[in-house]
């Protein structure tokens, strides 16, 4: 094992699926957007995800909200 194998951060959905930056994801539940009225609906689908520092969280950008960052909970891989 190199040293940067140590310090790679997995991030998995909901179904134990390893997500990378650029993925597609899909909601499995309908959620309220904070300081929003928006509602993302179950089955949406972002694209292009960014992975950040936290395995259980990812950034990304849906049709309604720009910079969204969701929990990989209410993730799928699409």
């Amino acid at each position: 094992m190199s040293e940067q194998d140590d310090d790679a951060i997995i991030v998995r959905d909901s179904n134990g699926n390893t997500l990378q930056d650029g993925d597609s994801v899909t909601l499995i539940k309908d959620l309220k957007v904070k300081g929003t009225s928006v509602t993302l609906k179950r089955g949406t689908v972002a694209r292009n995800i960014r992975l950040t520092d936290d395995p259980d969280l990812i950034e990304c950008n849906v049709e309604k909200v720009k910079g969204l960052v969701l929990r990989t909970e209410f993730l799928k891989k699409a």
